[in-house]
């Protein structure tokens, strides 16, 4: 067990008060280590290092930011194993999975560094080419406070962090409350050679460090991963300071799967979507809707599917479902398999809770027969947790998983082209995965409709959430215009 501190300037520093929050690990409900409970002030602190680091840091010559983020993720590659095993413990994740995000977070900032630099804007043409000179150009922000949730604490603060450097920005960054040991390690052995106060880290309830961040005037940019509640109070914290959002919120992924679908494909698909991370991944596959023809086929081979994986501790290579990272989280999703089980729905696997084992482990469970009217449709899940329900004809497939305030991902398991156009135009997601669920691409934008957010991670769009442009207009002689008053 290892007791942390802040990382603020460069290096570590105490928090304002003595107060201290205890990490747990979800597979064994041990203790594994600690951090501060920092505070408002704590936050000041991080803010004032980062805005005295900025303007160096982005006057900084290109090849040197872009060497020092490419010394991030060699260091990154190098220090995976120990990463990984810091985020078994915190998470309860895979330790395989685990090192693979790590070695799949250091090439964002490689993507970045280099997207960067080739990227600074352009000239555009001129009402007068022979005296004047029209540019569009791309500047940093400032500080942008990252605010990372605890299912993907690296790769998804890679995918703010990368671009906001790139741009020339400094972050602050607040890691979730049950996570924040694998951030501090990361930059204390990853992000040490950068100038300081380029990075900072404040550990402490949302409540107080995150909302600081979100309201602190020197904070113009705020970037958050998490649930759509919390996005809300968010927006209301940045409204006074017009601060820029980038907010990826919550998710209740429909899944549409045709008659014409290869069972043996599309359920070890829809399962891997369903239960990938114990369920707690933003576009897990919640909803599925199946052509009513192959309905009960597909509901026996699913149901198969999921009480054949492997339920265990993230140090056990054997393990498929690995736990989830709370009680209360097991305990929510459990209440929402039980409510609609007693409103008709089928229990097709799953759905109990061991209580005689340590951790906060919860079986794949798929719940068939479900409707709309039912809680565990409405809301995300967030959990090992798969519904199934009949659908007549394509078009009642598309109204159905449309039928959702959130809209970050869909997917369709499908061969016929005609449905496959019909899904990616009519289907509001972020992203619409074709027979290949939960693929991410660091060139292509991520990011959701609706009440699932706005603005976008990776690709251009990426790293244009994190620059302000400027239209630079020089008349270079400086010379008088004629509708100027008195005619100049």
């Amino acid at each position: 067990m290892r007791d942390y501190e802040l990382w603020i300037g460069g290096g570590w520093a105490g928090a304002s008060r003595p107060d201290r929050m205890t990490i747990i690990d979800p597979a064994t409900e041990e203790a594994v280590g600690s951090v501060p409970a920092g505070t408002a002030e704590d936050v000041d602190r991080a803010v004032e290092a980062a805005q005295a680091a900025f303007r160096g840091w982005w006057m900084l010559p290109p090849e040197e930011r872009v060497d020092m983020l490419h010394e991030a993720a060699r260091k990154m590659i190098a220090n995976k194993k120990a990463l990984g095993e810091t985020l078994t413990y915190e998470t309860g994740r895979l330790l395989a999975r685990n090192e693979f995000y790590d070695e799949w977070s250091a090439p964002v900032f490689r993507f970045y560094a280099e997207l960067a630099r080739n990227d600074q804007g352009r000239v555009i043409p001129s009402a007068e080419p022979d005296g004047q000179l029209n540019m569009v150009i791309k500047q940093p922000y400032g500080v942008v406070g990252c605010i990372v949730p605890w299912n993907y604490p690296i790769l998804l603060l890679a995918w703010k962090m990368a671009p906001a450097l790139a741009a020339g920005n400094t972050v602050v960054i607040k890691p979730a409350t049950q996570t924040p040991l694998a951030t501090l390690e990361m930059v204390e052995t990853c992000f040490d050679h950068l100038p300081p106060g380029v990075v900072n880290v404040v550990t402490g309830p949302g409540r107080e460090v995150g909302e600081a961040l979100a309201a602190h005037p020197g904070v113009p940019v705020i970037a958050f991963t998490g649930s759509t509640q919390i996005g809300q109070r968010l927006i209301e914290l940045s409204a006074r300071h017009v601060k820029k959002l980038h907010l990826e919120l919550g998710g209740k992924d429909p899944a549409i799967v045709c008659e014409d679908a290869d069972l043996s494909r599309a359920v070890p698909a829809v399962a891997w979507a369903g239960f990938l991370n114990g369920g707690q991944v933003c576009t897990s596959t919640e909803r599925i809707y199946v052509q009513e023809s192959i309905y009960e086929e597909f509901n026996e081979r699913l149901a198969a599917f999921a009480r054949g994986l492997a339920v265990g501790s993230g140090f056990d290579p054997e393990s498929q479902v690995t736990p989830m990272i709370s009680a209360s989280a097991r305990d929510s999703v459990h209440q929402l398999v039980q409510e609609a089980v007693e409103a008709g729905a089928r229990l097709l696997a799953g759905g109990q809770i061991d209580s005689g084992r340590r951790g906060f482990f919860y079986p794949p469970t798929v719940v068939a027969d479900t409707t709309h009217d039912m809680r565990i449709m409405r809301e995300e899940t967030f959990g090992p947790v798969v519904t199934t329900t009949p659908y007549r004809d394509f078009d009642e497939a598309i109204r159905l998983a449309n039928d959702s305030e959130y809209a970050l991902g869909a997917s369709l398991y499908t061969h016929d082209p005609r449905r496959v156009r019909r899904f990616y135009t009519e289907v509001p997601a972020g992203t619409a995965w074709v027979n290949d669920p939960l693929v991410d691409n660091i060139a292509g934008p991520f990011g959701g409709m609706k009440m699932s957010g706005m603005g976008r991670e990776l690709g251009e769009e990426g790293l244009d959430e994190f620059r302000q442009v400027k239209h630079v207009h020089w008349d270079i002689e400086g010379r008088a215009k004629p509708w100027w008053f008195n005619g100049g």
